[in-house]
């Protein structure tokens, strides 16, 4: 049976946005004004079609009981506890305890310098501070859960009395379950609940928010060679299925974030597929988060004029997943993302 997808496309901002909601031209985009849509694309496997919001009245009945359930989905406001989306994007700062990150390994290790970055981080704009003590590089080998528990806690106890929104980066029950006494926000597990099969169990008794995130076999083989038939419609139709997974496991609430893994078996044709369409996940009615941050698609694109932190290159992905609808951005750099959208904003603002 032919599937239908649909892609929000064709976004207005600010001024422009509220204007145009207000005479009923475009409708918003997760509840809020300042930025809103008039025109989807509906997508099946072998074709495309764009059509403007005032024609989805002229569609076959049972394709616009699906573009109009999507979007109902896209328009709905997303809600995560303790979590507040009234300036988008929010800035997720890394935190990485661990010797062998791909860009920040073992800068962090030591207790005085993980508190000075996590301070820096949320004196910069960070509004979830994302802490992982097992690296998930691609190539990288698993770290025993007891030695990765070491890592996260000598940290935790600060995070929280400084009652900050605690996000926790690991693929492990045990590292949750040792990690809930601190009142956790959020679970971060890179391996979309797959890696542990107590995690759902966990997640289901603790009721804490999660991330959904998408990667392609394990990060030791990730990166050898990774295929899709169609790398976006693929990712979308993998929620679609955990999605129902997590809904027969007893996990009814809707505070999961989704993630599509850029970089997490993805080669650069497959990266710059899905930042181009992220629209598409919105149709999920749950928030999108992109980790654009230093990522080898940077590279793949910039040759030459490659850089250690690659700020240029998250600069601009990420201000272009903005300009998508994107809720939450993982970032290293977030003074620097920061400077950049808010400059965007100011010299957008009246448009």
């Amino acid at each position: 049976m032919k599937k239908y997808y649909t892609r929000v496309c064709n976004f207005y901002y600010n001024k422009t946005s509220i204007e145009n909601i207000k005479k009923k031209i475009s409708l918003p985009l997760s509840g809020k004004k300042s930025c809103s849509f008039d025109t989807i694309e509906i997508i099946t496997r072998n074709s495309k079609k764009k059509i403007n919001i005032k024609n989805i009245k002229s569609l076959p009945p049972k394709i616009k009981r699906k573009v109009l359930k999507d979007i109902d989905n896209i328009s709905k406001a997303k809600k995560i506890p303790n979590l507040k989306f009234d300036n988008l994007p929010v800035l997720m700062g890394i935190l990485n305890l661990t010797p062998d990150s791909f860009s920040d390994g073992g800068k962090f290790i030591k207790k005085v310098s993980a508190i000075n970055q996590i301070n820096k981080l949320i004196f910069d704009g960070a509004k979830i501070i994302d802490i992982g003590g097992e690296s998930t590089r691609p190539g990288s080998k698993e770290v025993l859960q007891t030695e990765e528990w070491s890592r996260v806690n000598k940290i935790m106890g600060y995070l929280k009395s400084k009652k900050l929104f605690v996000s926790l980066d690991t693929r492990k029950s045990f590292v949750m379950k040792k990690a809930l006494k601190y009142k956790l926000d959020l679970i971060n597990d890179v391996s979309g609940l797959s890696y542990d099969k107590e995690t759902i169990n966990f997640l289901k008794k603790s009721k804490l928010p999660f991330v959904l995130h998408h990667m392609k076999g394990t990060t030791e083989t990730m990166q050898k060679k990774p295929s899709y038939k169609n790398v976006l419609l693929d990712i979308y139709d993998y929620f679609d299925e955990k999605l129902k997974l997590i809904r027969s496991k007893g996990i009814k609430h809707n505070h999961i974030i989704l993630d599509p893994g850029i970089g997490f078996g993805k080669n650069m044709k497959h990266n710059i597929t899905l930042i181009s369409n992220v629209s598409i996940f919105h149709s999920l009615g749950l928030p999108v988060m992109l980790g654009v941050s230093r990522k080898r698609f940077i590279k793949d694109i910039s040759g030459q004029n490659d850089s250690k932190k690659r700020i240029g290159g998250t600069v601009s992905s990420s201000i272009f997943s903005m300009l998508q609808g994107v809720q939450i951005l993982r970032i290293h750099d977030v003074n620097e993302i920061n400077q950049g959208i808010k400059v965007f904003k100011k010299l957008n603002y009246n448009k």
